[in-house]
């Protein structure tokens, strides 16, 4: 028997509302939290949320609400799902709400460009007294919404506040894996985004499966090159949160970083891309962050470069494929 919880989510995209309905079904009572009031009672009245996760009904029981203290307030859970580049901002708006006696979950994955610190350090740098979990993994909100199996990790350094957490959301087409490795459950949910860019590009440019399946077995031996330096754990990285969410993102139509690089690889701008597009692709803003912590690290990221070199510097997909082909020749 799941204990009852009353949970906010912070944030109306689309992996933020496909989690509140997996806990309402879950018997919890949920509230949608949008920084945008008039959007939040467009919600609320259509029952849908067509900006992010158009299609799929919003039941009557799941609360909709651009008041973030009191959806906070209210509830013993907190569901951090907010992009990455916005998640400081909204912990300001917070600032003066208590937050005693409530787990914090995020769900985003990034790095931010500007202090290079994960969703986690990012909370904990405003969140003195609360425990502080993430979950991640290959998980689609447009598929979980639809209710496709999907299995995802829970991770937090309590044992308690994870195992509790996997209780929480674990559902019969939503299976929960539990972890201690906080760093590693990030950053392979922030890295893989990166590598899903390039093959997005390899999309872009009619390459086959050969291609795709170099650039993900390539791709995954340089998160784990980086990951493991920033302190993950190898195992995380070969797991759901690494692996199995890189495999997901490179080929999925629903993934927005892949669909970011075949767009690049047809000729369009970067700007004109994100102009164009609601919701926000993680990995255009955590290829410049992996480019200078591998700069500064010492460590030999080519995939990741290429996809910096195209989006900040305007080179052409083909030429990087092309250089990532004929480098110089190296043991496996």
């Amino acid at each position: 028997m799941k204990q009852r919880e009353k949970i906010c989510i912070i944030g109306d995209g689309g992996w933020g509302t496909a989690l509140a309905l997996i806990l309402l079904k879950n018997g919890h009572a949920v509230t949608l939290w949008s920084h945008d009031p008039v959007y939040a009672r467009e919600m609320a009245r259509k029952r849908e949320n067509q900006k992010f996760l158009s299609g799929i009904k919003l039941p009557k029981k799941l609360r909709i609400s651009s008041d973030i203290k009191s959806a906070v307030n209210e509830s013993s859970i907190i569901v951090f799902a907010v992009p990455t580049p916005y998640l400081r901002s909204v912990l300001q708006r917070m600032k003066k709400i208590s937050l005693t006696r409530k787990i914090c979950v995020n769900v985003a994955k990034g790095i931010e460009t500007t202090s290079f610190m994960t969703p986690d350090q990012i909370l904990r740098s405003f969140i003195k007294k609360a425990p502080i979990a993430v979950l991640s993994g290959p998980s689609h909100a447009e598929e979980v919404a639809r209710g496709i199996p999907t299995c995802v990790v829970v991770a937090s350094s309590n044992d308690s506040i994870s195992r509790h957490l996997q209780n929480v959301f674990m559902a019969p087409l939503f299976r929960v894996y539990r972890s201690n490795d906080v760093k590693g459950v990030e950053l392979g949910g922030a890295l893989k985004n990166v590598i899903a860019i390039a093959a997005g590009m390899a999309d872009g440019l009619k390459f086959g499966a050969n291609t795709k399946a170099a650039l993900v077995s390539r791709g995954l031996a340089e998160i784990v090159r980086l990951g493991t330096v920033l302190g993950a754990h190898q195992e995380t990285l070969f797991g759901l949160a690494g692996l199995g969410d890189l495999i997901t993102t490179c080929f999925s139509p629903y993934g927005r970083n892949r669909a970011v690089g075949e767009r690049l690889a047809r000729g369009e701008k970067m700007k004109h891309i994100q102009s164009t597009m609601e919701m926000v692709a993680e990995g255009v803003r955590t290829a410049r962050s992996v480019y200078m912590i591998a700069r500064k690290k010492k460590i030999d990221m080519p995939i990741s470069n290429e996809v910096y070199k195209v989006i900040y510097q305007n080179k052409s997909s083909k030429r990087a494929l092309v250089d990532l082909m004929t480098r110089t020749a190296k043991a496996e």
